[in-house]
């Protein structure tokens, strides 16, 4: 169990390459394990108690989060050593990540030789979606957990073998929360809302936002029928993270699109 947020059983994480005859492997990590015990305490011990408790999750968040970074900076440097660009794609479900990468493989997938890790808790829904662009996938499903983490990546990269001077998508399991703490060793993080999903979503889940180089908001075809303001979702975002770069598109029309592109060019 991830001591950070709770999720989570990381000996049912699988990784998977589409193929034929697909294997399925499991790769069990040695994440501390924090353990719920229920005690009955006189009330006047209770304070006294939940700061104990407190304490020691707080130590082992600090732990498992340590042992992430080690494994991502190994990552980084893997990566780098092949001169692979790693980017980190986040979003809540349903945002059109997959819709996106789908788009920017045709796209540009000529010029360069482009790889993808999908992360899922389950299927291969996404994964077989990118297949079918001729693009190099494999497939983490996280089980029970929320995010990718470092091992993960680790795991996943041997795996895909990306080619050098490649570009890497990570599509990150869906989830504006846990996914901004864990570093994966990858370039940039690029976070994809959606004109569905509400304005204020930079000021309900900062940590993400203050966590990415890019922000896309996604399906701008939908503007004249829906309640969402470009222009103040971008203020909140920037009042999270002043640096924050945004870029306005649809995957699915094509709008907006060659700024994204360009963006990818200049990492």
């Amino acid at each position: 169990m991830c001591a950070t947020c709770g999720c989570g059983d990381e000996t049912g994480t699988r990784i998977t390459v589409p193929h034929e005859h697909p294997h399925d492997h499991e790769h069990p990590h040695d994440h501390e394990h924090p353990h719920e015990h229920t005690h009955e305490h006189p009330h006047d011990h209770e304070h006294a108690h939940t700061h104990e408790h407190t304490t020691e999750t707080v130590t082992l968040e600090q732990k498992v989060l340590a042992k992430n970074d080690l494994t991502a900076e190994r990552n980084r440097g893997w990566l780098a050593g092949r001169g692979v660009l790693a980017l980190n794609v986040m979003s809540s479900p349903g945002s059109g990540k997959t819709t996106l990468l789908e788009r920017t493989i045709a796209d540009i997938g000529g010029q360069r030789r482009v790889s993808v890790v999908e992360g899922d808790q389950e299927t291969m829904l996404d994964a077989n979606r990118i297949k079918a662009t001729g693009c190099a996938v494999v497939q983490v499903n996280t089980g029970a957990g929320c995010h990718l983490d470092a091992e993960m990546m680790r795991d996943a990269l041997t795996a895909l073998d990306p080619e050098p001077n490649s570009l890497l998508f990570i599509e990150n399991v869906g989830n504006l929360v846990c996914p901004a703490l864990f570093d994966l060793g990858e370039k940039s993080r690029v976070v994809v809302i959606s004109v569905t999903e509400g304005t204020d979503k930079p000021l309900k889940y900062p940590h993400m936002f203050a966590a990415a180089n890019l922000v896309i908001v996604n399906k701008a075809d939908l503007l004249p029928y829906v309640d969402f303001d470009v222009d103040l979702c971008t203020k909140y975002a920037r009042s999270v993270n002043p640096d924050l770069q945004m870029i306005t598109l649809s995957a699915t029309t094509g709008q907006g699109i060659r700024q994204w592109y360009d963006w990818i060019a200049k990492q």
